[in-house]
This record gives structure tokens, sequence and C-alpha cells, in this order.
């Protein structure tokens, strides 16, 4: 069974219980943009305890009754799927979660969403579309809109803000004139929501083909300014910003470590990485990924008048795929230097990393006692391999003699 499947069998089963039930949010708006829909949610006028009874405690979990959702248990092939009742929200004190819920209907429910694509309700029995917020007609327009009043959605939610601009990014959207200037009007608030949070946003909106128009839209709404310690100085170089902007349109690989680091570039020099990775709740792994393509990627782009024993340690780095996508953006793919970096790093991993002809213990088999010199020597003899000037282990050995007067 499919998810779609199994998301059409849950509405159906609801309906023949006599409740109303319908697709909800995302999967509704991705159906209408002819796009497969990641998961899928259902809607229903069923309360909580009848979702469970109807499904059974077994195969229901509870853990978002509290504001009305079950998360309904499928076959492996199929997943899960959230039933959330229709509601109608309290205040949002903590500018995130309503204080409480309200069961109410299908119309209500759309009212309290955040942009009118995410709040069609879709009947996958009758093939209806069911649009009390004309997000339909945003849908044919390309435009993203907050439903209601947009001051009061973005009290409701500050990420809202980042939302609206990952959605206008990715689905090549423009932002209405009203959400845009709301956004403009609270972005400072957006320091009120959780770094995690914001993290996770931005994430989403740097990592795929549309970075360049999400960072566009993300200074065009000035939250940009505000996602970081003395943002305005990431584009107080008009020049270098525009500059930057091509560069984030021409990465090609799916990850957001080369876009923040040609995002966040003026500020990387000047500040270092440590407050964006404590603002924005980075991992370790992806602190050290950023810092070490921000410190190597220029160096690729030299690479044709560079010693092969000075890159190759750059192209065996688990990061060199990603340093690579970045000075092609920078330099051209077709750079003479890049191209045979691209090439060499098609090579079998034996082939691109041969292992040392030499250790510590060939050192002191010569002799040699230990010290900062085993160190230069081992260096020395790797770069000499690397180069093509020692072909094997004996080669390497007459190498130190000779280097040490042996």
């Amino acid at each position: 069974m499919t998810p779609r499947e199994f998301a059409v069998q849950i509405v159906q089963r609801l309906q023949q219980a006599g409740f109303e039930a319908v697709w909800a949010g995302g999967c509704v708006r991705d159906m209408l943009l002819g796009l497969k829909p990641k998961d899928y949610d259902v809607a229903t006028s069923a309360l909580p305890e009848q979702i469970r009874d109807l499904f059974g405690h077994r195969q229901t979990l509870a853990i978002g009754a509290s504001f009305g959702v079950i998360t309904v248990l499928g076959p492996k092939s199929a997943g899960q799927v959230e039933v959330a009742t229709f509601r109608q929200d309290a205040e949002y004190s903590d500018g995130r979660r309503p204080d409480s819920v309200h069961f109410s209907t299908a119309e209500r429910d759309a009212q309290r969403r955040d942009f009118t694509i995410n709040g069609m309700f879709y009947d996958p029995v009758q093939d209806v579309v069911l649009d009390f917020v004309e997000g339909r007609r945003d849908i044919d327009e390309r435009v993203i809109r907050a439903i209601g009043n947009p001051e009061e959605r973005i009290a409701e939610d500050k990420l809202r803000m980042l939302r609206a601009v990952r959605f206008a990014a990715t689905y090549q959207f423009h932002l209405d004139q009203a959400t845009a200037t709301a956004i403009r009007q609270h972005a400072v608030e957006i320091n009120l929501v959780s770094g995690e949070r914001i993290g996770q946003e931005l994430r989403r909106m740097l990592s795929g083909p549309t970075r360049r128009v999400a960072a566009e839209l993300l200074y065009e709404t000035e939250l940009l300014e505000q996602l970081v310690e003395d943002g305005k100085l990431l584009t107080a170089n008009r020049a270098n910003w525009k500059t930057r902007l091509r560069w984030l349109e021409k990465l090609q690989l799916p990850r957001f470590e080369p876009a923040t680091v040609v995002l966040l570039a003026p500020l990387l020099k000047e500040h270092g990485l440590k407050g964006v990775a404590e603002r924005w709740k980075l991992s370790v792994a992806e602190r050290k990924t950023i810092q070490w393509i921000d410190e190597h990627w220029l160096q690729l782009t030299r690479a044709a008048s560079l010693p092969w024993s000075q890159i190759q340690p750059l192209l065996a780095h688990p990061d060199a795929a990603l340093a690579l996508d970045l000075a092609e953006a920078a330099a051209g793919p077709e750079q003479i230097g890049l191209v045979v970096c691209r090439q060499r790093l098609a090579w079998p991993r034996a082939q691109l990393d041969p292992p040392p002809l030499l250790d510590g213990n060939d050192l002191r088999g010569l002799g040699l006692k230990p010290g900062p010199d085993f160190a230069r020597l081992l260096a020395g003899a790797r770069a000499a391999q690397l180069d093509g000037e020692l072909a094997d282990r004996a080669a390497a050995l007459e190498w130190v003699r000779k280097a040490e007067g042996l």
C-alpha cells in the first residue's frame, strides 16, 4: 500500500463512520501544483477519542491529542498519517503555539492556517477541492498570501515570516504586497524564534536550486540582517552581494553548507562562524564542514598553478565535493584547474589517496629518534610521493637518508 492509498483509505473509513474527512494543507497544495506530496494530512469532524476508537488504540498515537491530532499508523510501505480534528485556535502567547484549541468546522479550520496555498482541503473520494480562502486563485496567480490579516498570522507564529520566503522561493511565487509589508514591519521579531526552528527553515531554503531567490527575498523583506549579528554587513558591498547571488544560483549540490559560506562570506571574514553557529544551532559536523569549505575552496581555483601534493589533501577530504561545487560556481567549471580537480575527484580512492610510503616505524628503523623532525620528514616524503618523485618504499627510504645525511 502506498502512502496515498493509505491516506485515501483513512478518509473513506471516517466518511463511512459518518464524519467529515478530507486531506488538508501541504498535500493539497502540492497536488494542485502537479507535485507528488511528501506526506498526507487528514482533517476531520471526528474528535480525537472518536478517531482512536475507529482505528484502534494499537494503530494510533495520541502524542498531539491536546491539539486535536492523532497519528494513525499504516503498513510499513504506507507510513503514518496525522488526522486532526477541525479546530480554531485561541491566542498564541508564546508566538508559536495556541494557548488552547476549540474544535470547529472545516471553514474555521482553514481560517487559522498560515497562507492561502496551505489552507485548502481535498476530498479524494468525491474528487472535490474545498477552498474557503481563495487558495486556488493564488496558486493560479503564483502568489504567497497570508490568510486574513497578515500581521495577525505573524503574531501567532513569527516563523511564518521565514516560511513565506521559503514557499515563495521554492515555488517561484511572489509575495503578496500586504504580506511582504507585514514581514518587513515585524522582521526584528524573528529573533524571538528559537535557533532550532530558524536553522531548520534556512537549511531547507539554502539546500535547493532556488537558493538565490530565497536570499534575495530574505534581503528584500529585511529578514536577512536580523538572522545574524551585524547582519547589514552581508549586503554592505552591493557589487560583492550581487556576485555572491550569482554564485548561489550556480551551486549544484543539494547541500546548504556551501550556500552558507557564500551567503555569509563577509560575516565569516569579519567575525567567524561562532555567532552564527550558536544562533542557527548548527551541529558540530555542520560547523566543521562550513569552516573547512570557507578556508579551502579558493585554493581549488588555483589548482592549475599548484603542485599535486598541495591539491591532493583537499580532494581527499570528505567535504571536497562541496568545496569544489563552490569553486566551480565562483570561477566556472571550465576553468582548467577545476577541470583537473573534477577529473581527479572521480578517481578510485586508492588512486586519489594512496597509502603513504613511510611511517614512524620506518624512520626509527633508520636510527632516527622521534621528535619534530619526524613530522617534517614524513610530510616531505608524502609530498614527493604525490608529486611522482618517489615510486616505492625503497625510494622513500633513500630520500630520507639523503635528507638526513645518513
